[in-house]
Order: C-alpha cells, then sequence, then structure tokens
C-alpha cells in the first residue's frame, strides 16, 4: 500500500538501522535496562495494593492497576492519573489495554541505568499519592 516501502532509499535506511542496532548492542541493552525496570518495579506490587501485576519484556514494560486484586476490577481512572502525573515529570508513558488500567512503558533505546531508576523512583511517588 505504500509506493516508498519497496525503494531502494528505504531499503538503505533499513539495512542502516540493523547496522547501528548490531553495532552498538542495542537488543542487550534493551535486555538488561528492561530487566533492570522490572527489578525496580515489581516491589510495587507488596508495596501498593493497586498494583496488579507488572509483567514485560525489552523496554516494553506495563504496571496493571487494579481496585480489587480478588475481583482484578480495573483501576482506569488511576492508571489515567498515573499516567497524566508522570508526564508532569517529564516522563512520557500512556494506558492500554481492553479496560484502560495498564500503565505503559516504552522508553527510548538510549535510555539508561540512571533513567531507569529515576522511573522507578518517580512510579513509587505517583502510585503513593494514590494508594
Amino acid at each position: 500500500f505504500s509506493t516508498f516501502g519497496g525503494s531502494t532509499v528505504s531499503c538503505a535506511v533499513g539495512l542502516a538501522t540493523l547496522d547501528v542496532v548490531q553495532q552498538e548492542n542495542l537488543m542487550a541493552h534493551s535486555h538488561a535496562i528492561g530487566q533492570r525496570l522490572l527489578a525496580g518495579l515489581a516491589p510495587l506490587k507488596d508495596k501498593y495494593a493497586l498494583v496488579g501485576d507488572v509483567r514485560g519484556a525489552g523496554l516494553f514494560l506495563g504496571i496493571e492497576l487494579v481496585r480489587d486484586r480478588e475481583t482484578l476490577e480495573p483501576a482506569a481512572q488511576e492508571a489515567s492519573y498515573v499516567s497524566n502525573r508522570m508526564r508532569e515529570h517529564g516522563i512520557l508513558m500512556g494506558t492500554d489495554g481492553p479496560l484502560h488500567n495498564v500503565v505503559k512503558i516504552r522508553p527510548p533505546m538510549p535510555f539508561d541505568a540512571g533513567n531507569a531508576d529515576w522511573l522507578v523512583e518517580v512510579m513509587d511517588g505517583v502510585i503513593g499519592e494514590i494508594s
């Protein structure tokens, strides 16, 4: 459906992107920082009843918010609040899922360990505001 999809320029751009991903070891970086985020965010599940689950792979993570862990009643308004408050701190994220109660975390590839630690710290504070 795209007239640019098979052009030589598009192919060159794609190959250059793959070269950078390989040369800068971005797959391993994504895995390592994602694991650091998961390790930092997972304790929020024990700390706050609002956090139903923390899951993800690489730099694509989600925090499921629920009003009740037994019934798994979705906390969509709370997820929206968290997303908006994080934006006020300069951290962009959105909500996702069929019930809009998952806070979606998708940082850019240059995201590093310091950024991950800061995100966890701010997320802890923001969830603490409503728990």
